[in-house]
C-alpha cells in the first residue's frame, strides 16, 4: 500500500458515483485515500430504499443522517433516525436500514477499515458525477450482491431464508 501524504478534497457533486440496488452511492474516501484505515460516502436512499438485515465480520459502519429520515433494525431494536442523527454499528451487529418515508433520505456512511467500498465498486452501477437517482434494483443486481457479499465478510439474512 503507497503511503500518501496529500489531501483528499472532493468538492459538492465530485466523486466517484455508483447506484447499488437503486441507491445513490457517492464516494467522498476510499482506502486509496485513507491508506485503508475507513472509506466514506454519501448515500442518497429512495424511498423504500435499503439493504435487508447484515453482519459485517470485518468493519464497523457508522451513519449520520443529512436529510429525511431512516428506519434502523438493530438486534431487536427499531429506530427512526432523523437529519443530526448519528448510529455506529460494531463488528458484529446484525442490522439493516431502510427509508420508509415518502422522499429521498441522505446520509453519511463510513465504514473502518476501508475495503467494503470494493464490493460496491464490483456490484454497483457507474453513474455520472452530480447523479441524484439510480435505476430501481433488478433481480441480477441483486443476485450479484448477494453472491458478492460473502467474499467481503458479509452476511446477509433474507427472511424466510
Amino acid at each position: 500500500m503507497n503511503m500518501t501524504h496529500n489531501p483528499t478534497i472532493r468538492h459538492p457533486g465530485e466523486g466517484r458515483t455508483i447506484g447499488v440496488v437503486g441507491d445513490v452511492y457517492r464516494f467522498l474516501a476510499t482506502g486509496e485515500d485513507t491508506n485503508g484505515k475507513y472509506a466514506m460516502w454519501e448515500a442518497i436512499v429512495p424511498p423504500g430504499g435499503g439493504p435487508p438485515p447484515h453482519i459485517h465480520s470485518r468493519e464497523e459502519e457508522s451513519f449520520y443522517i443529512l436529510e429525511g429520515e431512516i428506519t434502523f433494525q438493530t438486534n431487536d431494536q427499531q429506530l427512526v433516525a432523523k437529519a443530526g442523527m448519528y448510529a455506529n454499528m460494531p463488528v458484529g451487529c446484525l442490522h439493516s436500514f431502510k427509508n420508509e418515508s415518502g422522499k429521498p433520505a441522505k446520509m453519511l456512511i463510513s465504514v473502518a477499515p476501508a475495503g467494503l467500498e470494493q464490493m460496491f465498486f464490483e456490484v454497483g452501477q457507474p453513474l455520472t458525477d452530480g447523479a441524484t437517482t439510480a435505476l430501481p434494483p433488478t433481480k441480477a443486481e441483486i443476485e450479484k450482491l448477494l453472491e458478492f457479499a460473502p467474499r467481503y465478510g458479509i452476511e446477509i439474512r433474507l427472511p424466510g431464508h
